[in-house]
């Protein structure tokens, strides 16, 4: 019996007879047609593309779609388990469209957009929210002003609800929202910088979502198909295997522990006191560190949705194995595009700031010389912030700047505007001449610059000794000239080789440079699995 019909007759006939003839029927007799979160009122396809709709409804339910920009509908059949999908072509930016959903019932999406859709992820630089919360001290940059002036109603906002799961889920709580100064309030500063830009500068239809984890490492966002895949990442599926064995002893002790940091903690209050940090979750299913628990949870709930790219910021939680990052990261990269189906899909990343470590010196450096190397992988880019970060605070306040960087990348190279200079000097080559080095880089961009006019800084070189010595740095034209006199016969040049360092080279544009090492000895996080 039609479920339409039960719902007629549901007034006239005993509730305990509509209940015997709904089970009767089956289960799959009443499943109305049903859409994925990410498939709302006020959401964004991508533009000039074909864009996947996909649902549930009954096993071999016919699906129906009609658009108000197509002149004719398209229509598929839900398998055997419910499930069905199609892609419907979308036309140059514009809107509001209409998309109508048709089975044994209908479902309207109104207020739809056509434009540029990215995926904004990472940890919690980029989670840290446009408006100011009490987790965060300070909040970023001008936050009241930019919180006030966020009426973008064509910047389209999903914000990923934080979840960890043990195995891909099919579907997220949460919606698309115009960008209001109440609905960019909690949501990510760095992609809402982002979106910005690029709606400003391309004049269409922007729709980003934030899908960060604070803390979170790279294999939590990775398949648990790759992890396996590559003998680099098995101790990092042994280090898993070996909490998850003793996860039930170890999560009681978590629980005892977290009642008693609870007294503490109001014991604390009435005293005035601060209240002990709270006792930490031990690995297992479903904690945000564990393998592919946060692709599992906040990504494959967003697939197969067309995006234009990504926009990342993530790092510091794999300083501690920063060679393993040099084939972690650019695995990820590879990862995500085989998941979305897109091979070539725009990555582009946030290299870390400065930040002292002291427990681990040389750590970041070496995370950031990973995440610079990265650029290898085709159609990446990388923004540098050594300028705009701070070695006193983990989470810097200028997000504007990093958002805007993101752009310069996304317009020059997904959206081939020429007229903008996307990156400030990155290493190319080094000759040696004699006693000292010649270094050349790439995206000098009208010359290289000592900011402030002071002489360069951050300049180490060796020998064949491996001991690097402070160096002079001297800019000659388009390269950078390197010695010291207590290196007769140079082999290496490191840059900006510290957890902290804020060096002074920038191209004319006022875009700094990344750090980097010349030479591919080991270092401390050489033999870390």
């Amino acid at each position: 019996m039609h479920v339409r019909l039960l719902r007629q007759l549901s007034g006239v006939l005993h509730p305990i007879f509509i209940w015997f003839l709904i089970a009767s029927c089956g289960r799959g007799v009443i499943a109305d047609v049903r859409l994925p979160a990410v498939l709302s009122d006020h959401m964004v396809l991508q533009q000039n593309s074909s864009a996947p709709i996909w649902g549930w409804a009954d096993p071999g339910e016919t699906i129906r779609i009609e658009t108000t920009w197509q002149a004719d509908p398209v229509s598929t059949a839900a398998n055997a388990n419910g499930r069905w999908s199609l892609r419907i072509d979308t036309p140059s930016a514009g809107g509001p469209f209409r998309i109508t959903v048709s089975g044994s019932n209908t479902v309207v999406l109104t207020d739809v957009l056509i434009g540029e859709v990215w995926y904004a992820s990472g940890q919690s630089n980029m989670g840290m929210p446009v408006g100011r919360r009490p987790t965060w001290k300070h909040g970023i940059l001008n936050w009241e002003e930019e919180v006030a002036a966020a009426n973008h109603p064509d910047i389209r906002l999903f914000f990923v609800k934080k979840e960890a799961a043990a195995s891909p889920k099919t579907d997220i709580a949460g919606s698309w929202s115009p960008c209001t100064s109440e609905s960019v309030y909690e949501f990510s500063a760095a992609a809402y910088f982002f979106a910005r830009k690029l709606h400003n500068e391309l004049n269409v239809p922007i729709g980003i979502f934030d899908a960060s984890s604070g803390g979170s490492r790279a294999a939590a966002w990775m398949t648990s198909k790759w992890l396996e895949s590559d003998a680099n990442f098995v101790p990092i599926l042994e280090r898993y295997n070996e909490a998850a064995a003793i996860y039930p002893q170890a999560l009681a002790e978590y629980n005892k522990a977290r009642v008693q940091w609870q007294r503490e903690v109001a014991a604390a209050e009435q005293s005035g006191a601060t209240p002990a940090r709270p006792p930490r979750k031990p690995l297992g299913p479903g904690h945000p560190h564990s393998p592919s628990a946060l692709f599992n949870g906040m990504v494959a709930p967003i697939l197969p949705y067309r995006i234009r790219g990504v926009i990342w910021y993530q790092g510091e939680s794999n300083r501690e194995r920063g060679y393993q990052y040099r084939k972690l990261f650019p695995a990820l990269i590879h990862n995500w595009r085989e998941v979305w189906g897109q091979g070539a899909l725009p990555f582009y990343y946030v290299q870390i700031g400065p930040f002292p470590y002291r427990q681990e010196p040389l750590a970041a450096v070496e995370l950031r010389e990973a995440q610079r190397l990265t650029l290898a992988v085709p159609n990446t880019g990388m923004v540098v912030t050594t300028d705009i970060a701070s070695p006193a605070d983990l989470h810097p306040q200028n997000k504007q700047d990093v958002g805007k960087r993101l752009a310069f990348w996304a317009l020059a190279k997904t959206y081939g505007r020429s007229d903008i200079v996307y990156s400030g000097p990155l290493y190319r080559r080094m000759q040696i001449e004699n006693d000292r080095i010649r270094l050349h880089f790439d995206h000098v961009a009208g010359g290289l610059i000592a900011k402030n006019g002071a002489r360069l800084t951050h300049f180490t070189i060796a020998g064949a000794d491996r001991k690097f010595q402070d160096a002079d740095a001297v800019i000659d034209g388009d390269t950078i000239v390197v010695r010291s006199p207590q290196v007769d016969s140079p082999v290496a040049v490191r840059f900006g080789w510290a957890n902290d360092a804020v060096p002074n080279l920038f191209n004319a544009t006022g875009l700094p440079a990344s750090p980097f090492a010349t030479d591919n000895w080991p270092g401390i996080t050489y033999d870390a699995r």
